[in-house]
């Protein structure tokens, strides 16, 4: 999978000029609820389009191709997995893992890992296409080299994923109430789920 990251994150992070209104929305939510101006670690940072706008200073990723990209993003990166992230405990005090969780080899080990990690009054953040929502079916359905390896996940399932490894007080989040390529303008996000593709769970350690 590290190789289709590699190969292809010119176009990866091109999806998001073009899909704009889509990028738009899901920052829109994300900064509702991300903590601002503290020490924020993003697990799978990618090419650093979030972290950059969310003003998270840190990010992992397994992709050489996709951290090359955010580094010009000025944010600083390692080459790490989220199953294994390099930093002491107790050394953030939030942590983002926005749609990299359908990525991941083993899921429960990456939120272990951000538990570790985080301060006893840090905040979790994680962001998934709902695999039961309209957009979920889609692109289970749909040919895609990023995510036809993907295993998406339901909000009970990753809401269970995140209780198990002790975190709580856990919020909801939705936005993306159309397709991508279909939307005029951006969406104003709202709280819960169900409605829309894009739901971010916040949770505290």
């Amino acid at each position: 999978m590290r190789n289709i990251f590699d190969k292809n994150s010119k176009k990866y992070d091109n999806w998001y000029d073009i899909n704009q209104f889509a990028y738009l929305s899901e920052l829109e939510l994300l900064k509702k609820i991300v903590p601002k101006e503290k020490r924020g670690l993003e697990v799978g940072v990618g090419t650093g389009r979030f972290a950059k706008e969310l003003g998270t200073e840190f990010g992992i990723d397994f992709s050489l191709g996709m951290l090359k990209i955010a580094k010009k993003r000025k944010i600083r990166c390692i080459l790490a997995r989220g199953e294994e992230i390099p930093f002491k405990d107790n050394f953030f005090d939030y942590l983002t893992i926005i749609i990299t969780i359908c990525f991941t080899e083993f899921p429960a080990k990456v939120l272990a890992e951000a538990k570790r990690v985080l301060k006893e009054s840090g905040e979790i953040v994680v962001a998934i296409i709902d695999r039961n929502s309209f957009l979920g079916k889609f692109y289970q359905e749909k040919e895609s080299i990023f995510y036809k390896e993907a295993t998406f996940f339901s909000i009970s399932e990753i809401s269970e994923l995140l209780k198990t490894q002790g975190f709580n007080n856990l919020s909801f989040y939705q936005t993306l109430f159309n397709f991508p390529n279909k939307l005029e303008k951006p969406n104003k996000s709202k709280k819960g789920f169900k409605e829309g593709g894009f739901v971010a769970v916040k949770a505290s350690s």
